[in-house]
């Protein structure tokens, strides 16, 4: 059936759009009448030409009528083929059931085409309905059921094509689904992680120093009122991942009070650069823990961000620490396999993180990602870099 949508202008215009749906695609009426009367005038021209050749000849606009007859009548049963083409389209395991179904289709539409093109016609010509009947058979059945097989081939390349766009669109949206949820179960086990090292590195202080573990708690409470509160993104600013860090180092260095240092350094320009949340922590914590928390004496942490390129490289440093083998991430815990996975699951191949050995003594981790600077920049905190010792 023809279907037609109305669709209101917006204010100010005076004139209607009418669209014609074939199947789940819409065309203008205007369009559409002007591609099907290109149709008939290319016929035309065939008809008169091949008459001319025959010695037979009739006025221009006889040959444009019955040509405008025949194919404006395809024109309004088109919508009727792509609606049998959707109803009934060629599955791979029902393919042979489909052709048959269409092949009867084709028949039957072909012959309501016939029909309708012999009854116009009896309004133009003097012979009877039947008499055009039997003329439309006669010239045009063979061509009408290429017509058909023609127009429902294109609904069936724009369904398949639609339904790839679809597929498609779902695979993006299934896929964007699963990395976010491996995202969020990476960092949910990763807070947790850090907060039953902090929570015992208080434990020890009870009995020694409590004020210094009374301390130690308020900036954990800001820590974690900053995780619940501000950071439920997967990316932050390199700004306030540098103030999440700040509160952490600020718990350890009171814990390890004058045998820890902590500096920053990270141009200005760079504050405002997307970071993983959380990207930090487990790369200070595991400076810490294989440093100062295993060997004796002082210790400093050193955090680094500059631009390479279009690529943002940070760098934990510590001097206190060294590695099992040179370049091996091995016995780095959870937190170097957890920033592995989410570096991979956010960037793909254009992250990575490694561990080098620095001479004389110490380590280094050092992250590369991308380089974006965040559009929200602005409403982020203000970061203040507080260093030494506690």
């Amino acid at each position: 059936m023809l279907c037609l949508r109305w669709r209101w202008p917006a204010p100010g215009i005076g004139t209607h759009a009418m669209k014609i749906r074939l199947g789940h695609t819409q065309i203008d009426v205007l369009r559409y009448l002007l591609l099907w009367l290109a149709v008939a005038f290319a016929f035309t021209l065939q008809r008169v030409l091949s008459h001319n050749l025959q010695g037979q000849s009739f006025p221009f606009e006889v040959y444009l009528r019955w040509s405008m007859i025949q194919w404006f009548t395809w024109a309004a049963l088109a919508p009727l083929v792509f609606a049998l083409g959707e109803r009934h389209p060629l599955r791979p395991e029902r393919r042979l059931a489909g052709l048959g179904v269409q092949l009867l289709a084709s028949v039957g539409v072909t012959a309501l085409a016939m029909v309708v093109g012999a009854l116009v016609s009896t309004w133009f010509e003097p012979s009877s309905f039947g008499e055009q009947l039997w003329y439309f058979i006669a010239q045009h059945f063979a061509m009408g059921l290429l017509t058909y097989w023609a127009l429902f081939a294109i609904q069936q390349a724009l369904h398949f094509q639609q339904e790839k766009a679809r597929r498609e669109v779902e695979a993006s949206r299934l896929a964007t689904e699963l990395a976010q949820s491996r995202l969020l179960a990476l960092k949910s086990q990763l807070q947790p992680h850090f907060l039953f090292n902090t929570l015992h590195a208080i434990i020890t202080l009870l009995d020694e120093d409590k004020a210094s573990a009374e301390d130690m708690l308020l900036r954990l409470s800001e820590l974690l009122r900053a995780f619940l509160e501000d950071y439920d993104g997967q990316e932050i600013s390199l700004r306030q991942e540098l103030e999440l860090i700040e509160l952490y180092l600020g718990i350890q260095r009171t814990r390890f009070k004058d045998r820890l240092h902590s500096r920053i350094y990270v141009a200005a320009e760079l504050l405002d650069a997307a970071v993983p949340s959380l990207i930090l922590q487990p790369l200070v914590e595991n400076a810490l823990r294989h440093g100062i928390g295993r060997n004796l004496g002082e210790d400093t942490i050193e955090i680094e961000g500059r631009r390479d390129g279009d690529m943002l490289c940070i760098e934990v440093r510590n001097q206190n620490s060294t590695l099992q083998q040179p370049g091996a991430p091995g016995g780095h815990g959870i937190g170097l396999a957890n920033t592995r996975l989410r570096l991979r699951e956010l960037y793909g191949d254009s992250a990575e993180v490694r561990l080098d050995l620095l001479w004389p003594q110490g380590v280094a981790c050092r992250v590369r990602l991308p380089l974006r600077i965040r559009d929200d920049a602005d409403d982020a905190p203000e970061f203040a870099v507080h260093g030494g010792a506690a």
